[in-house]
């Protein structure tokens, strides 16, 4: 069976480290990823959580009182 996609539909890129904030993935992997391999995906796939984890979050505003 083929490698789904990681798309969550969160589709906005961090400008620091260049990775969708929904997938983890860059620009150009979102591009090919019809193109990619099962074993590129795979690859792609099992590096998603290490790059989740540099991906900066937004701080919630404070709530006014």
């Amino acid at each position: 069976m083929p490698v789904q996609t990681p798309c969550n539909k969160i589709c906005t890129i961090d400008p620091i480290t260049g990775l969708c904030r929904g997938c983890g993935r860059t620009l150009s992997e979102i591009a090919q990823w019809s193109a990619l391999t099962d074993d590129a995906r795979a690859r792609i796939m099992a590096e998603l959580p290490e790059r989740a984890a540099r991906i900066p979050r937004p701080v919630p505003a404070a709530k006014s009182a």
